[in-house]
């Protein structure tokens, strides 16, 4: 059974600073995409950032270039994201997925974390 399970989310203020983890097991870490996505409240779930398998590329949405940095320790099965200069704008639920890097129907979503930025 595969689970992804997010953790680090809280209620930061403006400016400050969050990890988040995203703990993966059941399935063969290396061979999937992370990516993380978020979603504030009555608005679409929105792209953040992904990390390949091996963590030698990421990508980002524009609104977090600069800020936030995705990385990945696949000995620890784990995928993380580090935001900075955090802005109200951030306040949402993350969520962490994995994607299997040919495998189109291997997905999972973790259940999210939430963040709460303060201004």
């Amino acid at each position: 059974q595969v689970q992804l399970v997010e953790s680090g989310g809280g209620l930061v203020q403006s400016g400050g600073s969050l990890r988040l983890s995203c703990a993966a097991s059941g399935l063969t870490f290396r061979d999937y995409v992370m990516r993380w996505f978020r979603q504030a409240p009555g608005k679409e779930r929105q792209f953040v950032g992904s990390i390949s398998r091996l963590g030698g590329q990421t990508d980002y949405a524009d609104s977090v270039k600069g800020r936030f940095t995705i990385s990945r320790a696949n000995a620890k099965t784990t995928v993380y994201l580090q935001m900075n200069s955090l802005k109200p704008e951030d306040t949402a639920v993350y969520y962490c997925s994995a994607a299997h890097f040919y495998r189109s129907e291997l997905q999972y979503w973790g259940q999210g974390t939430q963040v709460t930025v303060s201004s």
